[in-house]
C-alpha cells in the first residue's frame, strides 16, 4: 500500500506545500474566479498539446501564462469589469479547448482524468515535474512576498513606497498559472482552484499574521491529501475529489473555531 501511494502522496503534499501561500493571496485578493478561468484555459492548453503533438506540461504552462498576460492587457482599458472578462475568458477558453479535442481524430483523451484528476497515476517523471515547478514558485514567491504583500494590502501605499503594482499583480497570476497548470493532471482542471482556496480559507480562522496564514494552509492543505488519499484507497473513491472533500470537511469544522482573522 504505501509503495503504491508514496508517488501520489509525494504529488499531493507538493502541490499543496505551494498552494498554501498562493492560495492565501488569491483569498486577500479575492481572484478566486480567476483560478476557474485558469482552470478552464488549462483544458484549453491540453488540447492544443494534443493536437499539436507538444509536451502536455508545456501546453498548460504556456496556455495558462498566455491568459494571465490577456486578462492583465484587457485589464488596463478598463471597458468591462473584472469579473465579466473572467466570465468571457472562462469560458472561451474553454470552448476552444473542447473544439480542438474535436478535431483529436487519431488520438484518445480521458478527458475525466483531466477535468476530475488522476492522482493515483503520478509516476516518478511526473514528481520531477510537480517539484520542479513546485521549487520554481516557491522561490519567486519567497523573492517578492513582501511587495505581493504590501500592494495587496493597498496598492495606492505600495505605489507610494516604490512597487511596480501592476507587475506585482502580473507576477501572481502567473504564480497561479502556473500552479494551475503543474496540478491540472493530478487533481483536475475543474477542482483544482479549490486546493488553492478552500485552505486557505480554512487558515484564516486560525491565523494572526499573514505568514502564519500561508504556513497553516499549506498544513491543512496537506491534511487533506492524506484524508482524501486514505478515502479512495479504502473506499474507492476518485482520488482528487475526495481530497477536494477533506478539504472542505476541514473547513466546515474550522467554523467552529472563532478568532480574529488576517
Amino acid at each position: 500500500m504505501i509503495e503504491f501511494l508514496l508517488p501520489s502522496a509525494l504529488a499531493g503534499l507538493g502541490i499543496a506545500f505551494i498552494s498554501g501561500p498562493l492560495g492565501s493571496f488569491v483569498v486577500w485578493r479575492k481572484m478566486a474566479y480567476f483560478g476557474d478561468t485558469l482552470a478552464h484555459a488549462s483544458l484549453m492548453g491540453l488540447a492544443l498539446g494534443f493536437l499539436l503533438d507538444i509536451n502536455i506540461y508545456f501546453a498548460l504552462t504556456v496556455c495558462c501564462l498566455a491568459l494571465a498576460f490577456v486578462l492583465v492587457a484587457l485589464q488596463k482599458q478598463k471597458l468591462v469589469a473584472t469579473d465579466t472578462l473572467l466570465g468571457i475568458l472562462a469560458h472561451s477558453a474553454l470552448s476552444l479547448g473542447l473544439i480542438a479535442v474535436s478535431f483529436l481524430d487519431n488520438v484518445r483523451i480521458d478527458l475525466m482524468s483531466y477535468l476530475f484528476g488522476d492522482l493515483l497515476a503520478v509516476t516518478p517523471i511526473d514528481l520531477i515535474y510537480i517539484f520542479s515547478g513546485v521549487l520554481i514558485v516557491c522561490g519567486i514567491l519567497c523573492y517578492f512576498w513582501q511587495p505581493l504583500l504590501t500592494t495587496t494590502v493597498n496598492e495606492d501605499l505600495a505605489a507610494v513606497e516604490g512597487h511596480n503594482v501592476e507587475l506585482m499583480r502580473l507576477i501572481l497570476m502567473i504564480l497561479v498559472g502556473l500552479v494551475i497548470a503543474i496540478g491540472m493532471k493530478y487533481v483536475g482542471a475543474l477542482i483544482m482552484t479549490s486546493l488553492l482556496i478552500i485552505p486557505a480559507a480554512t487558515a484564516r480562522r486560525f491565523a494572526q499574521t499573514p505568514e502564519q496564514m500561508a504556513a497553516i494552509a499549506s498544513v491543512l492543505g496537506s491534511i487533506a491529501v492524506i484524508l482524501g488519499l486514505s478515502m479512495s484507497w479504502h473506499y474507492d473513491t476518485p482520488a482528487g475529489p475526495s481530497v477536494v472533500i477533506s478539504a472542505a470537511s476541514l473547513f466546515m469544522l474550522a467554523q467552529l473555531y472563532r478568532t480574529k482573522t488576517v
